[in-house]
């Protein structure tokens, strides 16, 4: 392929992740390479110049020719077109800052153990040489422990715990893999958040749960119930506390993570464990589904309800069974009692569309009584927090900060301190 053709690629995919192509059909196909695009910026924007360098440094007789200078203006456009990406990723550490602010007041520092330091705040460049390495030697995981046997490999759950140890009452951070509820893996998602919070003394689980079509929903949903029945029964013997679990989870873990939280306790969606006490202290969805059902009458939401929940998730149409859908629907089971919310977001997600984020954090908003935190992000894709990248560092650290003004706030409230 030759420069202009690559330059031409180029450009298709800068276009793409700093406006998507909309529509349903276009939704994957614009997902797929928007993300990694935008994730990648920096990548992306190294090897375009270097390509441009290595063909300007080319003298051929092809010099002066119209196709060389297009190719070179390609390039250059597409080199300012990438920095544009990486400066908007690089903003996103202001952008969830303000959403903390918003939510938790601007004395919420205050009640961290410690103020961030401006390094702790700042872009860590070198860490995101190589997005895919996310190993951590402060850090043990402990893999493939059964919390529901029966299911064979779906059953099982990895430990991420601190190398160094707990005093025993760590708390306890529940993570729940996307993947459209009919594939993904408990190590293919979430890993640099666990990682982080871990080597702060954290207790992370991720699990596996069983996927559609061969388990319909709401298979899955019990699943992370069943798992939350397993911390409370069995963290302490990892030096977590039991009585403190946060959730979360991006994309189908979104949507999981949202439901288990909203819904705790409710015996129709913990079959065989009615009685086991299956609720959150708080839930830090990322772009996850909240109109399973449709119901707000989203055009998008019930595109995704009729042409792919219908006929591969729950495996029966919504005319055959509305209250299935609707059980699966995080937005119609907001009462007073959910607990706190972070809900984060992309504004360019592709697959789920951010105005059921939206409406799900108003609901939430006008019905609990709970702290409600919204952060939607400018130019982010979905599963922008996959693999380390400018983003999602900003918002791993964005979440720490979140999670331990929570945790510390618990605990005062636990222990009857004021102040």
């Amino acid at each position: 392929m030759g420069f202009l053709r690559r330059q031409l690629v180029t450009a298709a995919l800068t276009a793409n992740a700093i406006r998507p192509v909309p529509g349903y059909r276009a939704s994957i196909p614009s997902f797929f390479a928007g993300w990694l695009t935008t994730e990648l910026a920096p990548h992306l924007m190294a090897v375009t110049a270097a390509d441009t360098a290595a063909h300007v440094s080319r003298r051929t007789a092809e010099r002066r020719r119209p196709r060389r200078r297009l190719g070179l203006v390609l390039a250059g456009l597409n080199l300012a077109g990438q920095a544009f990406l990486v400066d908007q990723a690089r903003r996103a550490g202001s952008k969830v800052e303000d959403a903390l602010v918003e939510g938790l007041g601007v004395d919420y520092v205050e009640q961290l153990d410690a103020k961030p330091t401006p390094a702790e705040l700042a872009t860590p460049w070198r860490r995101l040489v190589n997005p895919f390495r996310m190993r951590n030697v402060d850090v043990v995981v402990e893999k493939n422990i059964p919390y529901a046997p029966e299911h064979g490999k779906r059953g099982l759950l990895d430990v991420y715990r601190p190398a160094a140890g707990t005093d025993g009452r760590a708390p306890v951070l529940l993570q729940v893999h996307g993947g459209a509820w009919t594939i993904g893996n408990k190590d293919q998602q979430g890993i640099p958040l666990m990682q982080h919070l871990a080597a702060k003394g954290w207790i992370c689980v991720a699990i596996n749960y069983r996927l559609a079509p061969r388990d319909p929903f709401p298979a899955q949903i019990v699943d992370v119930k069943r798992a939350i029945a397993w911390i409370r029964d069995h963290v302490a013997e990892y030096g977590g506390d039991p009585d403190y679990i946060a959730i979360t989870g991006g994309s189908a873990g979104g949507h999981l993570t949202a439901l288990a939280a909203v819904t705790a306790n409710d015996p129709d969606l913990q079959p065989g464990f009615e009685d086991a006490d299956t609720s959150v202290a708080v839930a830090v969805p990322h772009y996850g589904v909240y109109d399973f059902a449709g119901s707000t009458g989203l055009h998008s939401a019930e595109l995704m309800r009729d042409q792919f929940l219908a006929p591969r998730v729950v495996r029966r149409r919504w005319a055959e069974a509305p209250d299935v859908f609707e059980a699966g629907t995080p937005l119609l089971h907001v009462g007073k009692d959910a607990p706190d919310f972070f809900v984060i977001h992309g504004a360019h997600d592709s697959l789920v569309a951010v105005d059921q984020a939206r409406l799900f954090v108003s609901r939430l908003r006008e019905v609990s009584g709970a702290t409600v935190t919204y952060a939607e992000l400018p130019g982010t894709q979905h599963a922008f927090d996959v693999f380390p990248s400018i983003r999602s560092a900003h918002v791993v650290r964005a979440i720490d900060r979140y999670l331990h003004w929570h945790w510390n706030g618990w605990r005062r409230e636990r222990d009857g301190v004021t102040a």
